[in-house]
């Protein structure tokens, strides 16, 4: 089996063009949800009648999810097709996800049939929770490009991805994969070793088996559990896991203190990890009435959105910490910022140029059903780093200190737009010499009303920025590359047409 580093970094991030999920249940709802939301087109496959209800289910809590997580221009989505057939949905596929019952002979089954009509080069990926991938290579005619790819529900908002391999998988094609899922904001964890359960639910199962002892034996409920996880190691385990949260535990001394203190009571009989409780239908009942007690006055869906809004708050705070899921996060979001300029490959200079496009996401809008006024900010927001990043102000030259504050900001509101509508925005450069960069931007609604297919002037929005040392939080010149940059696209904005409204303040 090939291996790497568990937490090694994954430098060179790429997106599928397109992709294919078999099986529309929870996880594989999950996968094509986080595809979909990346750009990437995906086929599905699913004999169940139910499955299209289900993942546009799926969908929707995704869609009401990231639209609260990040504010970062997110590429247009992609295509969901509902195949008829394990070869419609593969067909063009460079990532096939396998999301199946976890029956080994009924994977093996649907390997036989991807490889039959999938791509030479198409990766494939296992969403199994705990058998191994070199029993499920057993019967592959390739199985040097099928590993383990195991996510966390609900996948759309949890980054973390195991990877592991198998014993004929190479090396190369789970770096493909880390690669691939590094480039839709998730967080590639290789496994050194195949093992069952791999890593994270192993420490699931081990915390189920003592959550099942405690039930039975009256010693807590199923509220009174969940409450002690949630409401206490829970937290930390979100931000430092384990033996971090143990680090701190021992004090100046570290983890060796922490072990020498508290090491001896691994030998007290306090677990019982190595015994199962009988599930008998009397331990279920009580279980699932204690379950019902506890949350059954909210329909899945609704927990799944509770679970959602909590989980989004969580990643924000870290992301504000750079800790964590939090960095994973930032790290997604500065790759959505940066494939604006990509995105908008006309070069020309004759005209504004486009500098965000996007599809205005539920979240964004007001009890009127339209796009509220705090968004249109957002997306003038996006526009003005689109420009930065073309005259040479990304991330890089963030991490070195230099980049363009606004000071001042003028936005005429001239109408209205509704969730799911397309809009884009263009940006015309007023001033650019010295510290100073003024820009003007348009916001449309593309595609117009009705027979008209003219786009719909939404908002101006103009922008006084000024360029600032970020280390010492004064104003300083741009770097000699940037500055030659935005002088070439100043002087050719400055003989387009003075915008409509440049230079208006608020009238009486």
């Amino acid at each position: 089996m090939a291996t790497s580093a568990g937490s090694a970094p994954v430098t060179a991030a790429r997106k599928p063009v397109r992709a294919a999920v078999i099986g529309g249940g929870v996880i594989g709802g999950g996968w094509v949800a986080r595809l979909i939301q990346n750009g990437v087109d995906v086929g599905i496959f699913d004999p169940d009648p139910e499955a299209p209800r289900k993942v546009a289910e799926v969908m929707a809590n995704a869609e009401h999810a990231i639209g609260r997580l990040t504010m970062a221009p997110l590429p247009a989505p992609g295509e969901m097709i509902f195949a008829r057939s394990i070869a419609d949905a593969v067909a063009g596929a460079e990532l096939i996800v396998e999301a199946v019952p976890e029956r080994l002979n009924v994977k093996q089954a649907v390997y036989a049939e991807i490889e039959a009509a999938a791509s030479a080069e198409a990766l494939i990926t296992s969403s199994t929770s705990g058998i191994l991938p070199s029993d499920l290579q057993d019967e592959m005619d390739r199985p040097e490009r099928l590993l383990v790819a195991h996510p966390f529900n609900p996948v759309y908002l949890l980054p973390l991805v195991e990877l592991v391999g198998g014993r004929s998988t190479t090396a190369e094609n789970i770096e493909r994969a880390a690669s691939f899922f590094a480039g839709i904001g998730m967080h590639p964890l290789r496994i050194r070793k195949e093992i069952e359960a791999f890593v994270a639910d192993r420490f699931l199962e081990a915390v189920w088996r003592e959550a099942l002892w405690l039930v039975k034996d009256g010693i807590a409920t199923t509220e009174e559990i969940d409450d002690a996880i949630r409401f206490g190691f829970g937290l930390r385990w979100a931000q430092m896991g384990l033996f971090e949260t143990y680090r701190v535990a021992g004090g100046e001394a570290g983890m060796a203190h922490f072990i020498a203190q508290f090491g001896p009571c691994l030998k007290w009989p306090w677990t019982k990890l190595m015994d199962v409780p009988e599930l008998t239908d009397e331990l279920v009942k009580t279980i699932s009435d204690q379950s019902d007690t506890q949350s059954g006055m909210h329909s899945i869906r609704e927990l799944e959105r509770i679970r959602d809004d909590n989980l989004v708050a969580i990643m924000q705070a870290l992301k504000a910490n750079d800790w964590g899921a939090g960095r994973t996060l930032s790290a997604w979001e500065t790759a959505l910022y940066d494939m604006v300029p990509a995105a908008a490959a006309d070069d020309s200079t004759d005209r504004p140029i486009e500098t965000m496009r996007q599809q205005v996401p539920a979240a964004w809008t007001d009890y009127n059903g339209h796009m509220n006024e705090a968004r249109y900010l957002d997306c003038f927001s996006m526009a003005t780093d689109a420009v930065m990043r073309r005259i040479g102000v990304d991330a890089g030259y963030l991490a070195a200190g230099g980049s363009y504050f606004t000071v001042e900001t003028h936005i005429r509101h001239l109408d209205e737009v509704t969730a799911g509508s397309e809009i884009f925005a263009t940006s015309q450069v007023l001033h650019g010499a010295g510290k100073k960069l003024q820009l003007f931007h348009h916001l449309y609604a593309a595609g117009g009303d009705g027979e008209s297919q003219e786009p719909r002037l939404l908002a101006t929005g103009e922008h006084m920025l000024i360029h600032v040392d970020i280390n010492s939080r004064s104003s300083s010149l741009p770097s000699d590359a940037v500055a030659a940059k935005l002088a070439e696209l100043a002087a050719a904005h400055d003989a387009l047409p003075r915008p409509e409204g440049a230079g208006r303040a608020i009238g009486s």
